[in-house]
C-alpha cells in the first residue's frame, strides 16, 4: 500500500516541469505544456530531461496569464492589465496564437445583448470614407481619405498605406495582401498590394465606338472568388457593371450597360455576390421630388444574363404602392432580402427561391411600444447571423427570427409577418453621436460608421448579457 502510494507521487513528480521565465519560476505539468500543440515552444521544452529549470527570457506576468489560459482554456482576469497586441506578441512566441485567439475571440454575435465594444481610430484622417469588414478572418480594411488601413481579427492596426487616389469611396478586400479602391471624384478601379504598398493594376471602363464613356468612376464593388464586380458611372451618366478578372485583373465582360437618364436606368449603388445561387444583385435608389424609386437587379454570374429584376414604385396594384424602398440587403444563410421602406419605416422580407412580380411579406410588429413612424434617406439595413440590423438616423435596432417551436424544414422556409421580433441595440448617448451611415458584420462583430464621426465603432456580444469584458 505504501509502495503504491510512493510510486504515485514519483510519478506525478515526473511530470512537472520547471520554468524560469524573466527570473520568476513556474512549475506545471508536461500534460499543461503540450496542450499548446505539438508543434509549440512550450511543447518541445515539455520533451527536455533535465530537473533544471530552463530560462526564458520574457514577460512573467504575460506568461502567468497565458499559463492559465492552457490550464483552464480562458484568460484570467489579470490579464485585463495588458493589450491585446502585448498578449499576442507573447502568444507568437510561444507557439499558443490559435489558443490565445479563442480566448479573444467574441462570443456568437446577438443584436440583442450586444454593446459598444470599442472603436477603431485611424491615427489621421480619421473620418472612415468606406470600410469592408471581412468575415472569413474578422479583418477590417478602412479607407479614410486616401490611405487605407488594415486591422487584424483582435483589432489591432497592421498596416496603412497612401494611394494615389485624395478620396476612396469604395474599398474591398480581394485576396490576402490585395484591395481595390475606387473614388466618386476620380476614374478607374485600382488594385493594391498592401504588402509593399504599390498600386499593381488598374480598370478603366472605356468603349472605343462610344465616345461617351471616358473617365468613368467607380460607385460599387464586390467580389466573387474568382471575379470582381464594379459598377462605373461616366459623367454623362451612362454606367453598367464590369466584371474583372482576379487574376489578370483585367475586365472580362460588361453587364447592364444603362443611359442613366431615368429611375430605372441608374447605377448601381450597392452590388451583393451570392455564391449559394452564383448571383450577383445591384441595386440602386434615387430620391427625387415625389418620392424615392429605384430598382433590385438580379444577374446569373456566369452568362450575364438578367433573371429578376424588381422597380419601386411598382405598378400600382400593390397595397404598397408608393411606399417603395430606402434599403435592401440579403441574408445568405437563409437565402432571404429584406427591404426597409422610405415612407412608412416597415420592414419586409422575399424569399430568394421564391421570387414573384411582388415577393415581398412585411413583417409585423406587435409590441406598439417599438412601433416606429417613417422611413427616409437616413434608412439602412444589414443582415448578419440571420439577424437584420436596422439604422435609423442615428439609431440601432435588430430584428431577430423567432424560433417556432416543432416546425420542420419546410415550415421553417415559410415567410410571415411575424416571423421576425425587433429590438433596440443602442442608449440614447449611442443615437446621438451621429446619422447612422454604414453597417457591416463580420468575425462576430457589427462595425458601424457615422456621418462626420471618425472612425469605426465596434459591437459585439459578451459572454455575460449586457456585460462587455474589456481585455
Amino acid at each position: 500500500m505504501e509502495d503504491g502510494a510512493r510510486r504515485t507521487i514519483q510519478g506525478q513528480g515526473g511530470d512537472r516541469v520547471k520554468l524560469n521565465v524573466g527570473g520568476k519560476l513556474f512549475e506545471t505539468t508536461v500534460s499543461t505544456l503540450r496542450s499548446g500543440g505539438p508543434d509549440s515552444l512550450l511543447s518541445a521544452l515539455s520533451n527536455r530531461n533535465s530537473d533544471d529549470p530552463v530560462f526564458i527570457d520574457r514577460d512573467p506576468e504575460i506568461f502567468s496569464a497565458l499559463l492559465a489560459l492552457l490550464r483552464s482554456n480562458r484568460l484570467p482576469l489579470t490579464a485585463k492589465r495588458f493589450s491585446n497586441q502585448e498578449l499576442i506578441d507573447e502568444a507568437v512566441y510561444y507557439g499558443i496564437e490559435s489558443q490565445l485567439r479563442s480566448a479573444l475571440a467574441p462570443s456568437q454575435l446577438s443584436g440583442i445583448d450586444a454593446s459598444l465594444f470599442s472603436t477603431i481610430r485611424p491615427s489621421s484622417d480619421g473620418i472612415v470614407t468606406d470600410f469592408n469588414a471581412v468575415d472569413a478572418d474578422g479583418s477590417v480594411w478602412v479607407a479614410h481619405g486616401g490611405q487605407v488601413s488594415v486591422y487584424d481579427w483582435s483589432l489591432t492596426h497592421n498596416e496603412t498605406i497612401r494611394t494615389h487616389l485624395d478620396y476612396i469611396s469604395s474599398i474591398r478586400k480581394v485576396g490576402p495582401d490585395l484591395a481595390v479602391v475606387g473614388s466618386e471624384f476620380e476614374s478607374g478601379l485600382h488594385f493594391y498590394n498592401l504588402a509593399n504598398g504599390r498600386r499593381v493594376g488598374s480598370v478603366e471602363w472605356t468603349d472605343p465606338s462610344d465616345p461617351r464613356i471616358y473617365k468613368a468612376r467607380v460607385n460599387a464593388v464586390v467580389d466573387s472568388p474568382d471575379s470582381v464586380f464594379a459598377a462605373f458611372e461616366c459623367q454623362h451618366k451612362e454606367n453598367c457593371v464590369l466584371s474583372i478578372d482576379k487574376s489578370t485583373m483585367k475586365a472580362v465582360s460588361e453587364l447592364g450597360r444603362q443611359s442613366g437618364n431615368s429611375a430605372k436606368s441608374t447605377v448601381v449603388g450597392k452590388l451583393t455576390f451570392l455564391p449559394e445561387i452564383n448571383a450577383l444583385i445591384g441595386f440602386s435608389v434615387t430620391a427625387g421630388a415625389f418620392g424615392y424609386s429605384g430598382y433590385v437587379r438580379l444577374w446569373d454570374s456566369r452568362s450575364g444574363d438578367v433573371v429578376w429584376e424588381t422597380n419601386e414604385p411598382g405598378s400600382g396594384r400593390s397595397s404598397r404602392f408608393g411606399d417603395s424602398f430606402a434599403d435592401v440587403d440579403f441574408d445568405r444563410d437563409d437565402l432571404t432580402m429584406f427591404k426597409i421602406c422610405s415612407k412608412s419605416g416597415d420592414l419586409a422580407v422575399a424569399d430568394l427561391r421564391k421570387l414573384s412580380e411582388d415577393p415581398w411579406v412585411y413583417l409585423e410588429e406587435k409590441n406598439p411600444c417599438m412601433r416606429h413612424a417613417g422611413g427616409g434617406s437616413s434608412s439602412l439595413i444589414h443582415c448578419y447571423r440571420k439577424q437584420v440590423f436596422v439604422g435609423r438616423g442615428g439609431e440601432l435596432e435588430v430584428w431577430s427570427r423567432m424560433v417556432e417551436k416543432g416546425s420542420d424544414f419546410e415550415r421553417e422556409r415559410v415567410l410571415h409577418e411575424g416571423l421576425y421580433r425587433r429590438n433596440y441595440m443602442d442608449k440614447v448617448e449611442d443615437a446621438e453621436r451621429g446619422i447612422i451611415k454604414k453597417i457591416e458584420g463580420a468575425g462576430d462583430r457589427l462595425f458601424v460608421t457615422r456621418e462626420d464621426a471618425e472612425g469605426i465603432e465596434v459591437w459585439q456580444s459578451s459572454q455575460f448579457s449586457g456585460a462587455v469584458l474589456n481585455l
